[in-house]
């Protein structure tokens, strides 16, 4: 909302705008992906900054073939990573206010959590925290979460996750895991979002020749490295020619030159 109050007042001075907004960014993984590899980068991407990255996987799609054993790798990942209490680890972050914590706690009201959950408000600490899902009606799967809560739905076949992305549309950012690559095709080929990677999450944002941005209701135009200059420049376009060579065709009266020129393009043909 913020982003089109944004864009609704440049729109008056027809001032050009960048916005970068947000979303809920959908993360599938299929049954070939490998276990432990996905579950690190998934942790680390997700619980990195506590959560609190716009492009950070916002919630799982896994199928169920592996659903188990990827929420026992994940688990195992939060505790090599972070240890057996992350409120001890120097490489867990804080929540960046005790608003933000209380709504944070609100999201998880009725929901059935499988790890963590976990909260120290007064020193701005919440837990790594997995939620198992079965819809997609809850406050915590209404807006983004921009937290370190993950939740975890299971699918049984495409057409599933079609549903569920085409519900969450245009988001921020799209991840895959998969060793099948038309599986990741699929989502590069149809699907709008703002930028994404198969087989790992949020590495997109770090390299500077790829122009980072949001689509739709994740945002308009991009930046990053050459791409923020052509963002934030206006190209100019001119011509600088002598005066010695003035091409007399140009020039009205046009019916002989006209004449001239059908009878060059018959030699020509």
């Amino acid at each position: 909302n913020v982003g089109k109050i944004v864009a609704e007042k440049a729109a008056k001075f027809l001032t050009p705008t960048t916005l970068e907004l947000g979303g809920k960014n959908p993360c599938i993984i299929d049954e070939t992906a490998s276990i432990k590899v996905t579950a690190k980068r998934i942790v680390w991407g997700k619980f990195i900054n506590c959560g609190q990255t716009c492009i950070a996987p916002d919630f799982l799609i896994v199928n169920q073939k592996i659903k188990d054993k990827l929420i026992h790798e994940i688990i195992n990942q939060i505790k090599d990573i972070y240890g057996d209490d992350p409120q001890l680890s120097e490489s867990y972050g804080r929540i960046i206010s005790k608003k933000h914590i209380d709504f944070l706690s609100t999201l998880l009201n009725n929901e059935n959590i499988i790890y963590g959950g976990k909260i120290d408000s007064d020193n701005k600490y919440f837990e790594p925290t997995l939620v198992e899902i079965k819809d997609f009606n809850s406050d915590l799967m209404k807006q983004e979460i921009f937290g370190p809560i993950l939740p975890i739905y299971e699918y049984k076949d495409f057409n599933e996750i079609d549903k569920i992305i085409n519900r969450y549309r245009d988001p921020l950012a799209l991840y895959i895991f998969t060793k099948k690559r038309k599986f990741g095709e699929k989502f590069l080929n149809n699907y709008s979002f703002g930028g994404g990677a198969i087989n790992d999450t949020v590495v997109h944002i770090a390299n500077d020749r790829l122009p980072f941005g949001g689509v739709g209701n994740s945002g308009m135009g991009k930046y990053h490295g050459e791409s923020t200059f052509k963002t934030f420049s206006h190209f100019k376009p001119y011509i600088s020619k002598p005066f010695w060579i003035d091409v007399p065709l140009r020039y009205p009266p046009f019916k002989k030159k006209i004449s001239f020129l059908k009878k060059v393009l018959k030699l020509i043909q």
